[in-house]
């Protein structure tokens, strides 16, 4: 199975808020970190906001953060919610499909990398490899709000 770029992209968010989970960051911040497109990260994001997985502070001093601890988003949910077809291969437009002994062996891998996925948080992933800041573009600080 190939995840999509949508996925990839929503588990950059949340690999990315979920080193500080309790700080604000902006989507232009994450998209310059990473150097992806702000716009295709703004719908990602907003739709991930909708879902539950984040909470997004309108205003001045406003942005995004997790909506729940690390340890309680699950990469399995994550991925369930992000992609549309878990189909591997287009057995439903084939022809020898209700015969065929190959679809359920699909559909018994397909079972077995999601309880791969759904055997791990968000934290789990991010104990694995605790540190990568190293490896984003440099974001420049974002200027202290005026009194």
């Amino acid at each position: 199975m190939r995840l999509t770029r949508y996925t990839d992209y929503a588990m950059r968010v949340l690999l990315y808020l979920g080193r500080e989970p309790e700080r604000l960051c902006s989507i232009g911040e994450i998209a310059q970190a990473y150097g992806i497109s702000q716009n295709h990260l703004m719908k990602v994001i907003n739709d991930l906001v909708h879902a539950g997985f984040l909470a997004s502070l309108r205003g001045r001093n406003g942005g995004i953060r997790l909506a729940r601890p690390p340890a309680e988003i699950n990469i399995g949910a994550l991925v369930r919610h992000t992609e549309d077809d878990f189909d591997l291969v287009g057995c439903t437009s084939c022809i020898i499909a209700p015969a065929c002994g190959l679809t359920s062996v699909l559909d018994e891998a397909m079972a077995g990398f999601m309880a791969v996925l759904d055997g791990y948080s968000l934290a789990d992933v991010l104990a694995r490899r605790p540190d990568f800041s190293h490896l984003l573009h440099p974001v420049a600080p974002r200027e202290p709000a005026r009194s």
